[in-house]
């Protein structure tokens, strides 16, 4: 499952806990950090030294362990095994499908113009994954 710290990757991780405890499974969380790497044409006015931030990995590290903690706790179990990557997040959880059962993604888009014009995780890994894909849309998030 992967976790980009949002509410709505909470919600994501929260389901996909729910979901293998009911089953008797397990989760891997994947949150995926991004690569500092400078931005081919950006405006320094924009995005100062032509890079976009990109927090360091063990503050993902901490956030997602705090998240899994949480929800470990109100669930009163574990089997949730937490994991940090650094890469593109499409790329790195579409390479996690191939071992998985089942990808579970939280959307943050509203519309299809903002899925063509931004992109988006969650579309690419309904789209080429190689397992089924749940993907939990941003009102589930608010408790």
């Amino acid at each position: 499952m992967g976790f980009d710290g949002s509410p709505t990757g909470q919600r994501a991780v929260r389901w996909a806990a729910e979901e293998a405890a009911s089953r008797g499974g397990d989760v891997e969380v994947i949150a995926v950090r991004e690569r500092d790497e400078p931005l081919p044409g950006t405006s320094y006015a924009f995005q100062p030294y032509g890079r976009r931030p990109v927090p360091d990995e063990d503050s993902v590290r901490t956030h997602l362990h705090d998240v899994v903690s949480d929800i470990t706790s109100a669930l009163g179990g574990g089997g949730i095994t937490e994991t940090v990557v650094t890469g593109d997040p499409a790329t790195e959880l579409l390479k996690a499908s191939a071992d998985a059962d089942l990808l579970v993604v939280g959307s943050h888009r509203r519309g299809a113009l903002s899925e063509v014009l931004l992109g988006s995780v969650s579309a690419s890994c309904v789209r080429h994954a190689r397992c089924p894909v749940v993907v939990v849309p941003a009102t589930l998030a608010a408790p």
